[in-house]
This record gives C-alpha cells, sequence and structure tokens, in this order.
C-alpha cells in the first residue's frame, strides 16, 4: 500500500495546498495522523463515518506543503498533476466491471498522453 502526494499547488488564503491520498483508507488516514492533518478534513467519500466528508471525486485531503513534505518525509509517493486522476483509473481498471474498465483504460491512455505533452514541452 502507497500514500501519495502531488506536486499541484493551489492556494488557499495564505497558504498553498496539494493533495494526499493512498491505496487505503486506513493508510490515509493513518498518514494524516502521523503529518498532524486533521481527519474532520478528509474529503470524498470515506466507508467510515468520520464526520461529514466534503465532496471529492476521490478520497483524499488537501494538505499544506508543510504536511506535504513530512508526508514524503514519512515514506509518501511524490507524483505530478496526473497522479489523482492516474488513482482513479487505475481503481476503475481493478473494478472488474467491463464499462468501467473500459473507461479506467481510456483515462490512462488520455493520462500518457498529456505526460507526453508535457515532456515535449
Amino acid at each position: 500500500m502507497t500514500v501519495y502526494v502531488d506536486d499541484v499547488r493551489h492556494s488557499y488564503g495564505r497558504m498553498v495546498m496539494c493533495h494526499m491520498w493512498a491505496d487505503s483508507l486506513d493508510e490515509l488516514l493513518s498518514m494524516a495522523d502521523r503529518v498532524g492533518v486533521q481527519r474532520k478534513w478528509i474529503q470524498g467519500h470515506p466507508t467510515l463515518s468520520i464526520g461529514q466528508a466534503r465532496s471529492a471525486s476521490w478520497v483524499h485531503f488537501d494538505v499544506s506543503l508543510g504536511a506535504k513534505a513530512q508526508a514524503i518525509a514519512a515514506g509518501a509517493v511524490l507524483t505530478d498533476k496526473y497522479g489523482p486522476a492516474e488513482h482513479c483509473a487505475r481503481l476503475q481498471v481493478a473494478s472488474g466491471d467491463p464499462e468501467r474498465v473500459a473507461c479506467g483504460e481510456r483515462q490512462l491512455a488520455t493520462i500518457a498522453t498529456c505526460r507526453g505533452r508535457r515532456a515535449a514541452e
């Protein structure tokens, strides 16, 4: 299992934020606890009751650059801005549902194309 952080930089007041997610909810929550991110800030649709999860397309936390650095020091993997989309696409493929598998494979192909274009710039 792995925890990930991406290299995006979104302004939130005076802070700069990025995303942190994981292959499992337990691992995500464990890392959040380790880097001092409150569980109440989870976004997405977690399978356990920890309050009102804010709406998002995947389960993650928005974290400060300081928490990101702590997460990387604790073993999190740094990804590019396509990391969250790639993670969601891989979940689609892993579902086994033929329609979701096909959708996930199309998304992965699109991500590969975008990364290729970005590298060529």
